[in-house]
């Protein structure tokens, strides 16, 4: 009997993957999540321009959207918590796991917490969504607070910081892929792929 043990295969690991892969729901939920970002994203830093009249739907439409990457991010990462996704491959230094990691774990905060700050800034503002504005135009959700003009305001500022921080959080997750794939040539990307 050998003393050493045989290697085993990431999972996923081929051809094509040679750092292995997601599994096939965590690729489902990163690539439905990106849409929703955009149109997310979009829809925040237009928002302000918008008219009164089609307003109050924009907002809901926005807060929809958010609440459903809200809901997506925390599949995720129950998913996570069932189905590990592989290890980052050895030959990635310390310093971009390090990097890797505090991008990956920023990105996840800011999915939990930006919906839920947008949620509840609008229930302070005195529009939770009901009626008109319900979540995606036809489920009501509960209302959890009287209009508080001061706590509404605080937490939009809070709900526009994290906003703006997305931008410099997506451009180094994107940035970070396309630096593995293009400059790196190694297999990083495609484990999403």
């Amino acid at each position: 009997m050998s003393s050493t043990s045989a290697v085993q295969p990431l999972r996923g690991q081929d051809a094509m993957h040679p750092d292995g892969q997601y599994s096939a729901l965590a690729k489902l939920f990163h690539w439905v999540t990106v849409p929703l970002m955009g149109l997310a994203l979009a829809s925040g830093l237009v928002i302000r321009f918008i008219k009164d009249d089609p307003k109050m739907p924009f907002y809901a439409l926005h807060e929809s959207i958010g609440l459903l990457i809200l809901a997506l991010a925390v599949m995720r990462l129950a998913w996570r918590g069932i189905s590990r996704p592989p290890a980052l491959p050895d030959h990635l230094p310390a310093s971009m796991r390090a990097a890797a990691a505090g991008v990956h774990h920023a990105l996840y905060a800011a999915l939990i917490l930006q919906p839920l700050l947008g949620f509840f800034t609008t229930n302070a503002y005195g529009f939770p969504l009901q009626g008109a504005t319900a979540f995606l135009g036809f489920i009501d959700l509960p209302k959890f607070m009287e209009p508080w003009e001061g706590l509404a305001v605080a937490l939009h500022w809070a709900h526009s910081i994290i906003g703006w921080l997305f931008l410099p959080l997506l451009a180094a997750h994107i940035g970070g892929a396309i630096f593995h794939h293009a400059i790196r040539k190694d297999g990083t990307l495609m484990r999403m792929l």
